[in-house]
């Protein structure tokens, strides 16, 4: 979507009262800053890729491999939410456990001073 476009739809937006003056302004700022509507709704920007970056398997938390542990310290979620989903998963499409092996291969060891 070009710029103008995601400017257009933001104006629409603030005319039906979705957004206010506040709200307008930032987006717009963050807009003409090459931010775009798809990091403002939640999307995919560079705050998620940072996050992503500093993903580490857990040394203390850790049933197999220490990939929910690590995955619970980077989402703020127990960790046993995510060894159910990665159950759940596994047990109803096959490719928790397929994605689970590829996270504690790919995902580094968070550092003993950690």
């Amino acid at each position: 979507m070009l710029v103008s476009e995601e400017i257009k739809r933001l104006h629409e937006l603030h005319q039906a009262g979705a957004l206010t003056d506040a709200e307008f302004a930032q987006a717009k700022a963050k807009l003409l800053n090459g931010v775009g509507l798809g990091s403002l709704a939640g999307g995919a920007g560079p705050d998620l890729v940072q996050r992503f970056s500093r993903l580490r398997r857990a040394r203390g938390d850790r049933w197999l491999g220490g990939v929910c542990g690590g995955l619970g310290q980077l989402s703020g979620t127990a960790s046993w939410m995510w060894r159910l989903a990665f159950a759940l998963f596994s047990l109803s499409f096959g490719l928790g456990l397929v994605i689970y092996i590829l996270l504690w291969i790919f995902v580094p060891e968070e550092e003993i001073g950690n």
